[in-house]
């Protein structure tokens, strides 16, 4: 078994099963008829792309520690490889204000306000950002698990008091605490604890010197999922820890966010089997196909299919189609995708050699 490249395919391919998910959700809940939306097959749906957001939290989580460690293997000391990560937090945090401003601009009947609603990226960005900043301070490896685990627990578990607090419905940004109507797709609570567990995650994979050692661990994360899972159900079942009506299982509760955790992790498992392939003869670690493609373009893909899934492009088709319907034009649309994320790639292939050559001249 070879030393592992530098680069996590699997990893990556996860990210680009969370993008599909995201793909899916979206176009769902925009083309979907009511009536399909009621029926049990859509329950399924809304699940699987549910399982988006936490996923892609989670890999940011993990990414933070992979690429903060990285730099100083290069040889750039704490405090410096902290700070180039944490400039990316903040770099994807001012991309959520320039993406709300690009749908603002095509949409009819979108309000200036609406630019500063809290989403997925809003969350993402500041998350990053902390986790960096957690890494750099911290020098000892068992000090950032325990502040990491401490960290994805307070999160959810003060999620249902944080709902009830009545502030942040009365000041600018109270949005990114808890709910506030039309403003608040994503919230800090429980959301950032899905990045926190990344992290957690990233230390331990940090820790990998070899591929079996990669494996070891991915074998821990297939134990590790289905506890989780069943864990989570089974405390669904005893005496809630909140008062009577304080936390829903769908929404604020802890023991759903340690289910999607679980999922998560089996995910993970599940892909570096499928991958990496440790069982043959040869391990692997691909450099390219579709899933790596949209998991290395997450961000494109993103940027470009919310606009084409709600605004006008799709809309003779809004609210109009049934499940399997929603189902086809999903496949079809991902691959369009697809196909636009390689053409970007080519372009900015291009442009970089381009660029090259005139620096070299």
């Amino acid at each position: 078994m070879t030393q592992p490249s530098n680069r996590r395919a699997y990893i990556d391919w996860v990210r680009g099963l969370s993008v599909l998910f995201m793909i899916e959700i979206h176009c769902f809940d925009a083309w979907t008829s009511l009536a399909q939306k009621k029926t049990k097959a859509y329950f399924y749906a809304d699940f699987i792309g549910g399982l988006a957001a936490p996923m892609f939290l989670f890999l940011a989580g993990v990414s933070v520690i992979l690429a903060a460690s990285a730099r100083m293997r290069r040889g750039n000391d704490r405090a410096s490889a902290s700070s180039s990560v944490q400039r990316r937090g903040w770099e994807i945090f001012g991309l959520a204000f320039a993406f709300r401003f690009y749908t603002w601009v095509l949409s009819a009947g979108a309000t200036v306000r609406g630019i500063f609603k809290a989403d997925i990226l809003n969350i993402m960005g500041p998350s990053i950002a902390a986790a960096a900043w957690i890494w750099g301070r911290l020098k000892s490896r068992p000090a950032r698990f325990a502040a990491f685990g401490l960290l994805t627990c307070a999160c959810t578990y003060v999620t249902p008091w944080v709902r009830t607090l009545t502030w942040p419905d009365l000041v600018p940004f109270g949005w990114y605490i808890k709910p506030v109507q039309k403003m608040s797709v994503f919230t800090f609570f429980p959301w950032m604890g899905f990045a926190f567990a990344g992290a957690f995650v990233g230390e331990v994979l940090d820790g990998a010197r070899t591929p079996a050692d990669e494996w070891r661990l991915n074998r821990g994360f297939l134990l590790a999922g289905p506890l989780l899972i069943a864990g989570g159900y089974y405390a669904d079942t005893l005496p809630s820890i909140y008062p009577q009506g304080l936390s829903n299982f769908w929404t604020t509760s802890p023991t759903y966010f340690f289910v999607k955790l679980g999922i998560i992790l089996v995910l993970t498992g599940l892909t570096y089997v499928y991958v990496q392939r440790p069982l043959s003869a040869e391990p692997r670690n691909p450099a390219s196909s579709p899933m790596l493609e949209f998991g290395r373009s997450s961000l494109f893909v993103y940027w470009i299919h919310v606009e084409i899934a709600y605004g006008f492009f799709t809309h003779p088709i809004h609210g109009r189609l049934a499940v399997w319907q929603s189902l086809l034009a999903v496949a079809l649309f991902s691959y369009l995708l697809y196909r636009a994320a390689l053409l970007k790639e080519r372009l900015v292939t291009r442009w970089e050699a381009g660029k090259a050559v005139t620096q070299t001249a």
